[in-house]
């Protein structure tokens, strides 16, 4: 079994744009010559369970077979959100915890300190939904990807444990310094920012005052640059023009009170819907 392993769960019942989550995609059995409904999309070494809800099904042993645990019979999993990539919080796992997780479709642990499965959420309710496991190329470290309740990973009330960067530690909690994420999200935050905290001679600002007035002519402008850029073929033109027209795009976003990552769930919900003839 390759080292690549990755179990993406792609999104059940699309229905108009949106996700219908009481339906559940259907995978023919004979895609795969198995009984168990799996079909594979991603390469011959990396699989995708189609499942309702966002739930994985097993994994045959093999898998956790290939792992490297240490001398205490553990394996670190790092948990990244699965759809900005930001790095949430990382924790140990063994081979109980794993094979609940992979069962379950939510994350579990090995809480070293209790000497313990540890259920993430259970207490909180800030569970992790598993859309996706893989292992590195020493297979010595875990990577989940998953859906976080509430979008709070840390004890603290964080969205994740990395939130310090300076000389002294800090109380953490919900204004605690976000995780890098994507480039879109990133600027997404600033926008969001400059809406909410207006600074003088901000052209974002500017934007936002003029309403959608200024804002949509903008977007009609920078669409057109975009089309003639194309045209002409060239491709840091193309690149450069296509920033353009996301950034005022967002800006339009934020005014209407649209977050960037209410887009990347749409995107995500759409991958694997049935295709239109």
């Amino acid at each position: 079994m390759a080292a690549g392993i990755a179990l993406e769960v792609l999104a059940a019942g699309v229905s108009s744009g949106r996700v219908n989550h009481s339906e559940s995609a259907t995978v023919d059995a004979k895609d795969t010559g198995e009984g168990h409904g799996w079909r594979s999309t991603l390469g011959e070494d990396q699989f995708c369970a189609c499942v309702p809800q966002g739930l994985m099904q097993p994994l045959s042993p093999a898998f956790i077979d290939q792992l490297r645990f240490n001398e205490a019979g553990l394996i670190p999993a790092v948990a990244q959100d699965w759809l900005d990539g930001a790095v949430l919080m990382v924790a140990w796992m063994n081979r109980e915890s794993i094979a609940t997780t992979l069962d379950s479709g939510e994350a579990h642990y090995w809480s070293r300190s209790r000497q313990e499965l540890w259920h993430k959420g259970a207490t909180s309710g800030h569970r992790q939904v598993v859309r996706g496991v893989r292992y590195d190329c020493d297979a010595d470290v875990l990577l989940l990807s998953i859906e976080q309740t509430g979008d709070v990973a840390c004890h603290t009330g964080a969205r994740s444990c990395f939130y310090e960067d300076g000389d002294a530690r800090t109380s953490g909690g919900p204004t605690a310094l976000q995780p890098p994420t994507d480039a879109c999200t990133e600027l997404s935050r600033v926008i969001e920012g400059r809406r909410d905290h207006p600074e003088p001679g901000s052209y974002t600002n500017k934007l936002l005052d003029g309403g959608d007035n200024s804002i949509l002519k903008k977007i009609g402008e920078e669409g057109a640059e975009f089309v003639m850029a194309c045209k002409d073929d060239n491709a840091e033109e193309i690149a450069g023009e296509a920033a353009d027209l996301i950034f005022h795009m967002q800006v339009a976003l934020a005014h209407h009170g649209v977050s960037w990552r209410q887009v990347q769930s749409v995107l995500a919900a759409r991958r694997g819907a049935p295709r239109r003839g």
